[in-house]
């Protein structure tokens, strides 16, 4: 596993953390768009409290590292590498709690095959190779969402799930296959939802103890955290080269190996 210092650094030079590739006015413009509860935005998360467009800036500043002033309106904009990695030991240690009780049924779930998907394949293999069961509910569902003229329907890869568009996984914030998922389980739900952008929203929004990445760009999942609904979110870019995130899923697996 590489130190906290190497792991810092890779971040940086990687651009996962550190000045990301989110311009600013893209991180702003999705902050306004929550505050406006654009369902697009939220997620599949509904919010107990008012969160303005204020309230969000100064939430994903503490959550995230993003830069505090709302005078700042365009140009770079950052993601604290610290705070990446706290967030990293924090969900470690919520998958090692998982993965200490008897039999965990777990979920794995994103919607960035071209970049998490790096994260969350070898995790779902250390996963199973630890004793868990890796559900997959509602393979196959289709349906017509929201933006797109044909049928897209729930892929598993390795266990992990993901929407396939005639054969090709996509990128996608729609919490729908989630839900979808939920309704198959019935009372046989995940002890936890490993996931990102609608299918981690959706989850913490049943109730179900979910931890998750998030890019600047995406606050809904940090405002779910804020509210409870959400256990841990890891403040990353999520679409960098997927090998890029090798040391950070190093990190992970360690972690979570050394507190088993």
């Amino acid at each position: 596993m590489p130190t906290r210092d190497e792991l810092r650094e890779h971040l940086v030079r990687t651009r996962i953390s550190g000045d990301v590739a989110t311009p600013r006015e893209n991180n702003l413009d999705h902050y306004s768009s929550l505050a406006n509860r654009d369902p697009h935005y939220m997620l599949g998360l509904t919010t107990s409290q008012p969160w303005s467009y204020r309230d969000i800036l100064q939430l994903m500043a503490k959550s995230a590292g993003v830069d505090a002033d709302p005078g700042h309106r365009a140009g770079q904009d950052t993601i604290d590498p610290e705070r990446t990695i706290d967030a990293l030991d924090a969900m470690a240690d919520r998958i090692a709690a998982a993965l200490s009780s008897p039999s965990p049924r777990l979920l794995f779930a994103t919607g960035h095959p071209t970049g998490l998907l790096a994260v969350h394949l070898p995790l779902a293999r250390f996963a199973a190779e630890r004793g868990a069961r890796l559900l997959t509910p509602a393979e196959g569902w289709t349906y017509w969402g929201h933006g797109f003229g044909r049928k897209r329907k729930i892929r598993y890869l390795q266990d992990v799930a993901m929407l396939d568009d005639r054969g090709g996984f996509v990128h996608t914030h729609d919490p729908a296959p989630m839900v979808a998922m939920i309704a198959e389980m019935g009372e046989e739900l995940p002890d936890l939802v490993i996931a990102d952008h609608g299918w981690a929203g959706a989850a913490g929004e049943a109730g179900i103890p979910t931890v998750g990445f998030a890019d600047s760009n995406d606050p809904a999942l940090f405002v779910g955290e804020a509210e409870g609904k959400i256990e841990v979110v890891v403040p990353l870019d999520d679409n960098v080269l997927p090998r890029h995130y090798a040391p950070l899923t190093d990190h992970l697996v360690t972690r979570v190996t050394r507190a088993l």
